[in-house]
């Protein structure tokens, strides 16, 4: 289940190859789970990053390994959430955030902006 990303943004049918469920639980996932908010192109469709399939792959593993409900998993995620903010060892390091500012410097400014804000939540998440 050790997920390597090998590039900065994943289509939906990669994604859930990679997850292992239909499309249909993918946006289902995302209205129950706040903190999971992939972007969307311009011709709107999701575009996953490295840290919300890792997100994806532990909402699936409590969800179906662990026999967590949703409100459940919700509750772990957010313990988890909690103590990384008070370690900050924990946290996620911001290299992955650099890569994609550098992958978006020659892009508009309201796109470095919403990364801006995304790597933001990805912190946030730790």
């Amino acid at each position: 289940m050790a997920f390597v990303a090998k590039k900065l943004y994943y289509k939906i049918g990669e994604v859930c190859e990679i997850v292992g469920v239909p499309a249909h639980v993918l946006r289902y996932w995302e209205t129950e789970f706040s903190t999971l908010t992939p972007p969307k192109s311009r011709g709107g469709q999701r575009t996953y990053r490295p840290a919300d399939i890792e997100l994806l792959l532990r909402i699936r593993k409590l969800l179906y390994d662990e026999g967590f409900t949703i409100a459940g998993a919700r509750k772990k995620l957010r313990a988890r959430k909690r103590s990384a903010a008070q370690d900050p060892a924990q946290a996620v390091p911001g290299r992955e955030g650099a890569e994609i500012l550098q992958a978006q410097a020659d892009e508009p400014l309201g796109k470095v902006r919403r990364e801006l804000e995304n790597i933001l939540t990805l912190l946030d998440r730790g």
